[in-house]
């Protein structure tokens, strides 16, 4: 899916992810597992733990600029999707794989992090803070998030996912604080600023599939 709205995506993803439940409570099991990869229109989400306060423009002036706006049930603060981002909603049964959220959460990081190994940058992981980041490595330095994550779980299915800075405009980030981050050594980050240079999403996102799988232990198809 590419270049979607966020209430087209959702609706798709919620669609898939009713279905997978569906199937459960029927006594089904075995049904696939689900990754859907998108680039969405410009979006500020807010998840239930979020402050609408973090969000620096009013809903109207959103409207002006030609960025939605939706509180959603995943968890963690406000975030941005936009073009030039990979945003990537896996709709696992975890019964499948493992009944444990927090492993699922590193998982998810550690996919990324292998991810942004195979073109060079050194993705880790900030003790408190959920996401992927690029730590700083000089004095004064700030730490960079390069991935934002926030899910949520019914009946062990999961929803939401993920959102990985590829090609994005950070600027759509001034206009909120970052996942409630208002840390002065913390900011947001892009493979392309890191590389100085653009990628080519379509090689992206075929090996953060290989990536994922290979975490996870499953198959895709190509």
């Amino acid at each position: 899916m590419s270049g979607k709205s966020y209430q087209e995506a959702w609706d798709y993803q919620t669609g898939v992810h009713l279905g997978l439940i569906r199937q459960k409570r029927e006594g089904s099991s075995g049904f696939p597992h689900h990754l859907i990869l998108c680039e969405h229109y410009p979006v500020y989400t807010l998840g239930k733990s979020g402050d609408e306060k973090h969000l620096l423009l009013s809903p109207e002036e959103c409207e002006k600029r030609g960025i939605e706006y939706h509180k959603i049930n995943r968890g963690g603060d406000i975030t941005y999707h936009g073009p030039g981002q990979i945003t990537g909603y896996p709709i696992l049964d975890l019964d499948q794989v493992y009944t444990d959220v927090h492993r699922y959460v590193r998982e998810l990081e550690e996919s990324i992090i292998r991810t942004l190994s195979r073109f060079g940058i050194k993705g880790s992981r900030i003790e408190g803070y959920t996401g992927v980041w690029v730590k700083a490595d000089r004095p004064g330095d700030q730490n960079r998030k390069i991935c934002a994550i926030g899910v949520h779980l019914s009946r062990w299915v999961t929803l939401h996912g993920f959102a990985l800075n590829v090609n994005t405009d950070l600027s759509f980030f001034d206009n909120i604080i970052p996942c409630g981050i208002a840390d002065d050594d913390k900011t947001v980050t892009s493979m392309q600023k890191e590389l100085g240079r653009a990628l080519d999403m379509d090689e992206v996102k075929k090996i953060f599939k290989e990536e994922f799988a290979a975490v996870f232990g499953l198959e895709y198809e190509s």
